[in-house]
C-alpha cells in the first residue's frame, strides 16, 4: 500500500470514529433522531469491520463501579478504564500506542460484556477472553502474567509475585506494573495483597478493590479495616 492510500485509509477511519462516537454520545434529542443516530453508529461500525478500516474497537459497559469503556484489537482485549479515567483520554492514549484507526463497535465487545455481567453477579470465577498485551512492557508481562494465574478467591502479597515474575527483590517495581495494568479486573491486580494482609493500593481505588476481593470471598474480617 502506497503512502497516500495508507494516509486516506486513516482519515477515513478517524472520520468514521468522530461520527460513530458523536452518534453514541447524543442525548436529549427526538427519540427518532436518537434512534437513527444509533443505526448510523451501528452502520459505520460494521463498514469499519468490513473494510479493515478499524484496528482498535471500543464500547461502554455498565458495571457495578459505573460505566466502564473497553477497548479491544483484533488480538483482543486490550484495555478496560474505570469511569474517571475519560473516554477522550484513553482513545488518545490508544490512538497514539496503538493505532488512530479506532471505532466504537459495541457488538464486537459483546462477548467481554457478558463474561463481566457473569463475573460481577458471582456466576463467572475466570474469564476467557483473548487479550492483547500490547500496553504492558517486558517486565510488566511477567508481572502480570504471574497475576493472571492467582486463582479466584486467593491473593499473593507484592513480593510473592516479583518472585514469581523472576524478581524476588523487585517488589517495588512489580508494585508498579501492577498499578499501570491496562486490564484490570479480567487481569486481576486486585488479588495482590501487601505482606500481612494490608490492601496496598489500586489504580482503581482502595474501595473497589475491597468491593471485588469481597465479591470473591477472598476478604475476611480481619483484614476489614487494612489499609
Amino acid at each position: 500500500m502506497s503512502n497516500r492510500a495508507a494516509a486516506q485509509k486513516d482519515e477515513v477511519a478517524l472520520a468514521l470514529r468522530r461520527r460513530a462516537r458523536d452518534a453514541i454520545e447524543l442525548g436529549g434529542g427526538e427519540p427518532a433522531a436518537t434512534r437513527a443516530a444509533a443505526d448510523a453508529a451501528r452502520r459505520l461500525a460494521a463498514r469499519a469491520g468490513a473494510e479493515g478500516l478499524a484496528d482498535v474497537s471500543y464500547a461502554a459497559v455498565d458495571s457495578p463501579f459505573g460505566e466502564l469503556l473497553l477497548a479491544a484489537t483484533t488480538h483482543g482485549l486490550v484495555r478496560l478504564a474505570f469511569p474517571e479515567e475519560g473516554t477522550d483520554e484513553v482513545l488518545d492514549e490508544l490512538a497514539r500506542r496503538i493505532s488512530p484507526r479506532i471505532i466504537a463497535a459495541a457488538a464486537s465487545l459483546d462477548g467481554a460484556r457478558r463474561e463481566l455481567d457473569d463475573y460481577f453477579c458471582a456466576r463467572r470465577r475466570s474469564f476467557d477472553l483473548p487479550l492483547d498485551w500490547s500496553l504492558i512492557g517486558p517486565f510488566g508481562r511477567r508481572v502480570l502474567g504471574a497475576t493472571s494465574q492467582i486463582p479466584y478467591g486467593e491473593v499473593l502479597s507484592y513480593t510473592e509475585v516479583a518472585g514469581q515474575a523472576g524478581s524476588p527483590r523487585g517488589s517495588r517495581a512489580a508494585g508498579n506494573a501492577l498499578g499501570s495494568n491496562p486490564i484490570p479486573i479480567v487481569i486481576p491486580c486486585h488479588r495482590v495483597l501487601r505482606a500481612g494482609g494490608a490492601l496496598g493500593g489500586y489504580a482503581g481505588g482502595l474501595e473497589r478493590k475491597r468491593w471485588l476481593l469481597e465479591l470473591e470471598g477472598a476478604l475476611t474480617p480481619s483484614l476489614q479495616g487494612a489499609r
